[in-house]
């Protein structure tokens, strides 16, 4: 068995719903119970994956059966929920900024080691941890969510002061984007890294209430082309916004049609997919667009 760390990036608004919403919003996103974190069930990664295999053997070796065959078998791969790493927020300066918390990256921290990898952020004392709700920490001195002169980041409503940058700070920026935007694609690590920014956790509480995306929508009459009235004509959606980087892990456990293959290195490799994929709810009106990447179970 191995383990992996999946980073799923939304390039379009992310709904993972949970059904009628009780509040304002109809259509709510769903959240956990405790931290009100946003995630994205497991379940839905995996199916995508699934349907986008278009080899049958691979599909039956790595996902294992379908429901409808008579003939067991178990998948070889177990996904967990995708859970929020940094959440993109409208900024004063840099347009926007890529937002997480200390608590967001302790359990981060806690994924990686059950994934048996190293990152160079994980030998500080959680430095981050001393921030107060006025403060917000940035990657580097290149930072271009900083107002230069007032040392100050402006997120949505809130102003927050820029406090002197952490190593620990730094090496998180770095090792994050070196993985959600792998190989040569320099010009988007360098975007991460930039727009990086970890705030109190009660601040970040605050934005997951005020800063994901509204949708309004209506349903028209098919022949008239105006509002239905009498089947609903009026509701509102929430989503993730473009940009969310969320993160989760999968295990690798080769079933018996997969041992007798090899020894299901392959099914890593399979994994893989350069594709886009759509995750989520209302994938015919263009949401849910996600790349999904998988790390190697070893290394920093």
């Amino acid at each position: 068995m191995t383990t992996h760390i999946t980073f799923v990036h939304a390039l379009s608004p992310l709904h993972a719903g949970t059904g009628q919403g009780v509040g304002v919003i109809d259509l709510p996103i769903a959240r956990e119970k405790a931290t009100n974190l946003p995630y994205l069930p497991g379940s839905s990664i995996k199916g995508a994956l699934r349907a986008g295999c278009s080899d049958e053997e691979s599909r039956r070796t790595i996902y294992g059966a379908d429901a409808r065959e008579l003939e067991a078998l178990e998948s070889s791969t177990q996904f967990s929920d995708q859970r929020l790493l940094l959440l993109p927020i409208r900024s004063l300066a840099g347009t926007f900024a890529w937002v997480t918390s200390p608590y967001i990256l302790q359990r981060f921290k806690r994924d990686l080691r059950d994934a048996s990898i190293d990152c160079p952020a994980m030998i500080f004392d959680n430095e981050i941890a001393s921030l107060n709700t006025s403060e917000c920490l940035v990657s580097s001195s290149e930072s271009v969510i900083v107002i230069e002169g007032d040392n100050k980041v402006y997120l949505e409503d809130l102003d927050l002061v820029s406090k002197t940058t952490s190593e620990e700070v730094d090496a998180w920026a770095k090792w994050i984007a070196a993985r959600v935007f792998p190989g040569d694609d320099t010009t988007w690590q360098d975007m991460l890294k930039k727009r990086f920014c970890v705030v109190h956790d009660d601040v970040l509480g605050f934005l997951l209430n005020t800063a994901t995306e509204i949708i309004a929508r209506i349903k028209l009459g098919e022949e008239t082309k105006t509002v239905d009235a009498k089947q609903g004509a009026l509701w509102y959606e929430e989503a993730l916004p473009t940009e969310t980087i969320l993160t989760g892990m999968v295990r690798v456990v080769p079933n018996k049609k997969a041992r007798e293959n090899g020894n299901g290195d392959h099914i890593l490799t399979t994994l893989q997919t350069e594709k886009p994929l759509q995750l989520g709810g209302n994938v015919t009106v263009g949401r849910g667009m996600c790349r999904v990447r998988i790390s190697e179970s070893k290394g920093g």
